[in-house]
């Protein structure tokens, strides 16, 4: 089905049932069917798992900032995971790690960002009513609410949660008898991340579907934002790597209770040996890395088309390169998943196989690469308006560039042999994904809260928590470069007894006070969000005077999104301060027979002198 011809069937059930559907409560708040509530409620859940998150790595960085420190006084919240001398248990450490991971990659960076940008702008920015399936968009939040509730309970049971580390090797994860982390903990991370997984792909099967059919007249592939092109990418990757994870977990679900053999082969546990014979846990570093690689693009590609927009939008120029940065997507789309074995270089993989994942791995730094450049040539002689948007989006371009020049490191097997499994892989991720990504998360939320609420955030509590933040991260990640070279190992609860990392102690304490204080600010984000939703200064209908259709909706969109007709587009996303225009920027909507003929682009020219041709 077209996509007018879509468009034209729900303009018309719009109508036929504006008069007779009213929501209540339940239905409008919860179990919603509204793309735009159902964007709120990963937000809010994004965040809350972002705060669980958070403190979670707080708790450990005390116990490697300062491993002397007395713990007695978080016994009321951890009970027996503060041992009787008032220390932190060395399994529960693990634990910690493990689930500090988990949470922030999958419920916050994944649900959180992709799950709120892509339900809510993926409708208003192609011209939609709703997304493809309202139904499955409702089911697609609740298993993830469901999966949430799961995991958040196993950090509460007797014997503790998964303490197999984030990606969950194998034996560790796969014997229910190795440590007390490996038992029911590991099992309800298991169906937790399951449901996490149906929860993926029911909104990535309806992100897809949503941009293909459901565009409103005249919007073609290359009148998209460069958002929609993020998501239309991002649920791409995941439908095709997230049942790669799912397969390995049902496989490690058979090994822990149906007594097969995938992953286990020749185990030992207290001198007995177990009868697992012919598995490999190296099969389940491939299942894992398969889906693990694309992820950090699942995460980081939302981040990328929204500092894509934000960008633009505050520079007052149009996106330098908009078909480079489509093709630099592409790409990364397609190599994200023919580099995971570059996680593996420590796992005796053929050397010629590991030269190959090499290749691979830097060639993907090209269209990475891309990306930075036409961001800069963007920003290069822009009149730049900043505002905490745009200031978060240029800390996110600063950190996918310092982080990713760590990536170079990374990606040659020889040097990465040496640095595996140190805090300099540690310091790298966190920069490249997870700061740059949460500050697109940031920059997001910023950028479309008057959309969303229909209110303004208070902009200097939005400067204050930029400049913290900012400063914050490059304090706790910066110095983790340099002990990871010297060989800091991560995942050890102590290192006090090794002599060669006693010189690291105030190192150590300066990364977790950083860590400290910049959780501390994102408590100013969260007065600014919850305050300014119900106190903030009412927002103009396009505050930041933007092109893209959503800005054309009303100030608080309602169920439908446009009371009327839903407007045509007839141009790209990023006019701005085109010559001659009566305004510095023209939205989608507006005809090309509105602008000075002089300024047309070269297409439209063409056009406008076949029409004169035939007149005359």
């Amino acid at each position: 089905m077209s996509s007018i011809a879509v468009n034209e069937h729900t303009d018309q059930h719009v109508e036929d049932h504006a008069h007779e559907h009213h929501d209540n409560f339940i239905t409008k708040y919860i179990f919603s069917q509204d793309h735009k509530t159902i964007a709120k409620q990963y937000l809010i859940s994004g965040i809350i798992w972002a705060l669980i998150g958070g403190f979670l790595s707080l708790i450990f960085r005390i116990q490697l900032g300062f491993p002397e420190a007395q713990l007695e006084w978080l016994r009321p919240l951890m009970g027996k995971w503060i041992t009787s001398s008032g220390k932190l248990d060395p399994e529960f450490f693990l634990a910690l790690v493990t689930m500090h991971g988990t949470i922030m990659v999958f419920f916050v960076l994944t649900a959180g960002l992709s799950g709120t940008f892509s339900n809510f702008l993926i409708p208003l920015q192609i011209g939609a009513r709703d997304m493809a399936s309202g139904f499955m968009n409702m089911l697609s939040y609740w298993f993830f609410f469901v999966s949430s509730i799961i995991m958040f309970v196993s950090l509460f049971i007797e014997t503790g949660p998964a303490s197999g580390g984030w990606v969950i090797y194998p034996p560790l994860s796969a014997l229910p008898q190795a440590m007390s982390g490996s038992g029911l903990g590991m099992t309800l991370w298991l169906v937790a991340m399951a449901l996490f997984i149906v929860s993926t792909l029911l909104g990535g099967i309806n992100y897809i579907t949503t941009i293909i059919n459901l565009r409103t007249k005249g919007m073609s592939f290359l009148k998209m934002p460069l958002t929609i092109w993020s998501f239309f990418l991002t649920a791409i990757i995941g439908l095709l790597s997230f049942p790669v994870l799912l397969g390995a977990a049902l496989l490690l679900i058979f090994d822990r209770s149906f007594g097969t053999s995938f992953y286990l082969s020749d185990i030992y546990i207290a001198g007995e040996a177990l009868p697992n014979m012919g598995g490999s846990p190296i099969l389940f570093q491939h299942l894992f890395w398969f889906l693990g690689h694309p992820e950090v693009y699942i995460v980081l590609l939302p981040s990328l088309g929204i500092t894509s927009e934000i960008i633009s939008t505050n520079s007052r120029k149009p996106i330098f390169g908009y078909k480079a940065m489509i093709l630099s997507m592409l790409g990364i789309t397609v190599l994200s998943f023919v580099v995971w074995a570059h996680h593996m270089f420590v796992s005796g993989m053929n050397p010629f196989l590991g030269s190959i994942f090499m290749l691979l791995t830097l060639i993907i730094a090209v269209p990475s690469s891309i990306k930075v450049f036409n961001y800069l040539t963007t920003l290069w002689k822009g009149n730049i308006i900043f505002t905490p948007a745009m200031l978060f989006s240029i800390g996110l371009v600063s950190f996918f560039i310092s982080g990713g020049l760590t990536g170079l490191h990374m990606g040659n097997s020889a040097i990465d042999i040496q640095l595996h499994d140190t805090y300099f892989i540690v310091a790298h991720f966190h920069l490249v994904m997870g700061a740059a990504a949460f500050f697109g998360l940031l920059a997001g939320v910023y950028h479309w809260f008057p959309k969303m609420f229909g209110r303004m955030m208070d902009n200097k509590l939005g400067y204050i928590h930029f400049w913290i933040t900012f400063v914050g991260v490059y304090m706790i990640f910066f110095p983790m470069h340099y002990i990871g070279i010297a060989g800091f190992p991560r995942r050890y609860y102590s290192f006090t007894n090794f002599d060669a990392f006693s010189t690291f102690v105030d190192l150590n304490a300066f990364v977790s006070i950083a860590a400290f204080l910049t959780f501390a600010a994102q408590f100013l984000f969260l007065f600014n969000f919850f305050y300014s939703i119900f106190k903030g200064k009412k927002a103009p209908a396009n505050p930041w005077k933007a092109n893209t259709l959503e800005w054309t909706t009303p100030r608080i969109p309602q169920h439908g999104n446009w009371p009327g007709e839903i407007p045509s587009v007839h141009r790209w996303p990023y006019d701005f301060s085109k010559p001659g225009a009566k305004e510095d920027f023209i939205p989608q909507n507006v005809p090309l027979s509105e602008t000075p003929e002089s300024n047309l682009p070269f297409e439209a020219k063409i056009v406008a002198e076949e029409k004169k041709a035939i007149k005359s």
